[in-house]
């Protein structure tokens, strides 16, 4: 389906296509097929969109952008998954996130935590995977812990227990008696 898009370009043309995420990855016939775009410099963008965005599926998709005469052998790779506002039960792209999106792909740029550009090098590197994940690099929503602290919680509660557990024995030997 891909390679039929790009056949019908004209040498200026560009092609959007939906897609399910599985052709940014997958081995076998993708994997030669992407190799063959990459190789050729036909893939211009990447773009990641959020999960639950079209009816008929609540999957994330992807949108792979093809271009016949691109000048450079980069790549921009745009992790578009957190762009969307809930609407009921599906997820919508709104004007603001198109917007970013569009603006991001026009000017080419990296942004950190959004967007990426990758060679040609880089993405052989990556064994032709086109996943948006392995050139976007993930914000660190990691909590620091304070160990010390964490430490002191649990022997206040472990005290705790301990009190009340000696306060239910004693109940407990009153009401024998």
């Amino acid at each position: 389906f891909t390679m039929h898009m790009l056949s019908y370009l004209s040498n200026s043309g560009t092609a959007a296509i939906v897609e399910f995420p599985g052709v940014l990855y997958r081995g076998g016939a993708e994997k030669k097929i992407r190799e063959y775009l990459v190789k050729e410099k036909s893939i211009d963008c990447v773009i990641a969109l959020p999960e639950n965005l079209f009816f008929g599926t609540n999957i994330a998709t992807c949108i792979l952008v093809l271009k016949k005469n691109k000048k450079d052998d980069t790549t921009l790779f745009i992790d578009a998954s957190k762009e969307f506002v809930k609407e009921g039960k599906k997820n919508k792209l709104k004007a603001h996130n198109r917007e970013k999106i569009l603006q991001t792909y026009c000017e080419r740029k990296a942004i950190k935590h959004f967007s990426a550009l990758a060679n040609i090098e880089k993405i052989q590197e990556n064994d032709y995977n086109l996943s948006v994940n392995r050139y976007v690099e993930q914000e660190d929503t990691k909590e620091i812990i304070d160990i010390k602290a964490l430490n002191g919680e649990i022997s206040q509660i472990v005290k705790k227990q301990s009190a009340l557990r000696n306060s239910l024995e004693s109940i407990i030997k009153d009401l024998e008696i």
